[in-house]
């Protein structure tokens, strides 16, 4: 994950071994918690994760030290009892001796990604962005596929397949276009066209290399007598479309040698600065809710296993307030999925614990995560570790969507026409102004409509072909079926921005429109003009406005938010409700984020009995007041049967060797060391007696009669501390 230069330079490998490495195997399909790193286990990094990747060889596995000193790394958090994962980057890595010769005997400086002057796009010094070629793959699996197999690791992540718009100028790129299209290469800023065949190969090459390198790991494992699974951390289709990145996202899913993704969305990603209202500036927890939704929405349709990143820290050097305040923002926006329930709870836990960063924004002083941070953040990814997967639905208006496709990361490097689109406010003109006034508005992938869940739950699906293009007529066959079922379809195009005509399926092969819109109206027997038509037992509203307008100024979006809920009413008989907040209670858990910018200026109170995890010192209190640009996570200790049932509510380590009987109960609690962790935990009567390490502590430990909630707080340690509470 992350564009970063690792710092070490461990000069690591592995090769056939002894399959034992990994010890933790027969649990992989437990692993609800991981993380990732390039070191050893270390006291400072225990976050007690249920699993660790292991990021990256480092070395040539043929050599027996460099080997030796990879399945040291793997054996040092094994020991500990983690699952061993693997995780590297397909587009990048420590892959010096595929480009310099070590590996072949012949270097390979044409497999770089090459910009329009010629230069080279690097990664970090020694290896660039990578053109997949046949033979970069081949190296890949020799070198990075193989070896991990024979030392035990079943779980492979490959992450970021990844390729800049601005690139695709270099000689193996276009031997890789004459291969796919069977004509001479183009450069791509010399019309859309090109640009759009540029992009769509560069989708197309990490596609391929991803399907023969997990074909390749599953075949070889295999022959080891292993069930290899195999994943994807990625960038968001939304971040990858806004940094001008091109990757094969949703289109993966469909790949059987898939099993799933993590969702890399963070502080970094989520920040990036968006239109709305006429004003430019970062709206993370509204960033991230969409770049959630929009991974979640890649995998729901085929039940491929995702998993949703936060990072409390980022690659960018802010001060330490501004990392809690925006991983909050983040946080939250992940829990607002329930049907998620499998969490990277952090990158480079030697960055987040060790790292120093200014102690704020107008200081050049540095220092390591303060403590209190450090507290909070263990209690929320302690909670990560039990938060319930279920149904429930965030409070507000539901079945509203909007559609994304993949060929959004087509048209965004360079522009053409005079048509821009700096901000990608052709997509947050659709989702801004309806998610700015609470409504928890879902993503449709279009590649996915294929699928009968992809639009079972939907009532009003809102498209633009402003910035994307379908890739495949059969789309337009599916959303047809759907609306004239019964489905509304609101769409907002002028259809005139200059990739309306690139060749594709809409304009070859006997077709002969100059918008693929048309063939979608042709298909329903509507006139492509402006306002409402019947099909079947649905509705199509067509809007000849492009997206970017609801959002250019001040309250240009209002005809916008006239048709949708108008429409949304006449599908469903029932008002669109409009609020400045949105509210999930997940199991014990209520998740509520306040935006600004919306309805009103108003806080959202919520009366009851809660324990307040965004506060370190784990208060109970009866009233949260969250005001817009806040967020908050609260266990409801109305929803608890007190007084029966001893158990841990909220903690800054995690429990293990779990011991109950009816009078006393007994746990070791592990975490990573100079960090302090508070714990709630729920008891039937007050306590009597607490041993910590087998020693007696005074009774006057803080208990709650009100919650029957005993506060106890620990220096963490990895080799846990032995906890006994009798009542």
């Amino acid at each position: 994950m992350k564009k970063v230069t690792l710092a070490i330079s461990l000069c690591l490998a592995l090769a056939a071994c002894d399959q034992t490495l990994n010890h933790n195997t027969e649990t992989q399909s437990q692993v609800r918690t991981t993380f990732q790193t390039t070191q050893p286990w270390r006291p400072t990094m225990d976050n007690r994760a249920d699993a660790v990747m292991i990021y990256g060889i480092y070395g040539d596995h043929r050599i027996p030290e460099q080997r030796k000193a990879f399945h040291d790394r793997i054996k040092s958090w094994s020991e500990r009892g983690y699952s061993t994962h693997f995780m590297t980057g397909i587009a990048w890595g420590e892959y010096q001796d595929f480009f310099s010769g070590a590996w072949d005997g012949s270097r390979h400086d044409d497999n770089g990604q090459v910009r329009e002057n010629g230069d080279t796009v690097w990664h970090h010094p020694g290896v660039p962005y990578i053109v997949p070629t046949d033979k970069y793959i081949e190296y890949f699996n020799q070198q990075h596929i193989q070896p991990v197999i024979d030392a035990g690791i079943n779980e492979i992540f490959l992450e970021e397949p990844e390729f800049w718009a601005f690139a695709g100028y270099s000689q193996a790129f276009k031997d890789e276009w004459q291969k796919y299209y069977g004509f001479e290469w183009r450069p791509q800023h010399t019309s859309p066209e090109n640009t759009y065949l540029s992009n769509k190969l560069k989708y197309h090459l990490y596609y391929e290399a991803l399907r023969k390198t997990f074909s390749y790991a599953k075949e070889y494992g295999r022959t080891k007598g292993m069930d290899v699974k195999c994943y994807v951390p990625t960038h968001s289709l939304l971040s990858y479309t806004q940094i001008q990145m091109v990757s094969p996202e949703a289109s993966l899913a469909s790949l059987d040698c898939v099993n799933g993704y993590i969702a890399q969305v963070w502080t970094g990603t989520a920040r990036m600065a968006n239109l709305y209202n006429g004003v430019i500036k970062e709206r993370c927890f509204e960033g991230a809710f969409l770049e959630y939704g929009s991974m979640a929405s890649m995998t729901e349709p085929t039940g491929r296993k995702m998993f949703f990143l936060t990072d409390p820290v980022e690659d960018a050097r802010r001060d330490w307030a501004d990392y809690k305040r925006n991983y909050e923002a983040t946080f939250t926006a992940q829990l607002l999925y329930p049907q998620i329930g499998n969490y990277e709870i952090m990158p480079w836990p030697e960055r987040i614990y060790e790292g120093l960063y200014p102690i704020n924004a107008t200081s050049d002083q540095m220092a390591s995560i303060p403590s209190f941070y450090a507290t909070q953040m263990q209690v929320m990814i302690n909670a990560l570790n039990n938060m319930p997967v279920c149904d429930s639905r965030i409070d507000g208006t539901q079945g509203i969507s909007i559609a994304m496709a993949n060929s959004l990361m087509f048209q965004r490097y360079p522009t053409h026409a005079g048509y821009e689109d700096p901000y990608l406010s052709n997509f947050f003109g659709l989702a801004m102004p309806l998610l700015k006034r609470g409504v928890p508005i879902s993503i449709t992938h279009l590649e996915n409509t294929g699928y009968k869940k992809s639009l079972e739950n939907i009532k009003v699906l809102i498209m633009s072909y402003s910035n994307l293009k379908p890739l495949d007529h059969k789309t337009h066959h599916h959303i047809s079926e759907w609306v004239k079922k019964g489905g509304t379809l609101i769409y907002c195009s002028r259809d005139n921005d200059p990739f309306q005509n690139v060749m594709e399926w809409w304009n070859s092969n006997g077709n002969k429109y100059t918008a693929p819109s048309q063939h979608l109206f042709e298909l329903m027997a509507i006139p492509p003009a402006e306002g409402e038509h019947k099909f079947g037992k649905g509705a199509v509203y067509i809007m000849r406005n492009d997206p970017k307008e609801f959002v250019a100024q001040a309250g240009s979006e209002s005809n916008y938010i006239d048709v949708v809920c108008r429409l949304f009413k006449q599908s469903t008989d029932k008002e669109v409700k409009f609020k400045n907040h949105l509210h999930l209670s997940r199991g014990m858990y209520e998740v509520i984020a306040v935006m600004d910018e919306s309805t009103d200026n108003n806080p959202y109170k919520i009366d009851g009995l809660f324990i307040d995890l965004y506060d370190p010192t784990l208060p109970i209190i009866n009233r949260k007041v969250i005001h817009p640009n806040e967020q908050a996570l609260l266990i409801n200790l109305n929803k608890l049967n007190r007084g029966r049932k001893a158990q841990i509510l909220a903690s800054g380590y995690r429990a293990e060797e779990w011991q109950h009987n009816h009078r006393t109960i007994s746990f070791v609690a592990k975490g990573p060391i100079n960090t302090i962790a508070p714990s709630r935990i729920l008891l039937p009567k007050a306590p009597k007696r607490i041993s910590i390490d087998g020693v007696d502590i005074t009774v006057s430990t803080p208990w709650d009669e009100e919650s029957s909630t005993l506060l106890l707080q620990i220096n963490n340690t990895p080799d846990g501390r032995k906890i006994e509470i009798e009542w």
